[in-house]
């Protein structure tokens, strides 16, 4: 049951990061934010695409301890 929750919180993460990291570049390129700024929004989405692998790799050795 762990395992599922986790698996549905790290696809939230996944599908979250890409659609704020999408908004947010579009956002940017309306009010001509500087790109220093905007490379902190990819900085963002990229630590969270991380910390989604990483649980990941995690979830897929749990399940292969069997």
């Amino acid at each position: 049951m762990a395992r599922a929750r986790m698996g549905r919180t790290v696809s939230l993460v996944i599908a979250g990061a890409i659609l704020l990291w999408i908004g947010a570049q579009a956002a940017g390129a309306y009010a001509n934010v500087p790109t220093r700024f905007m490379f902190l929004f990819d900085l963002m989405a990229l630590a969270a695409l991380f910390w989604a692998l990483v649980v990941s790799v995690g979830l897929w050795r749990k399940r292969n301890e069997r």
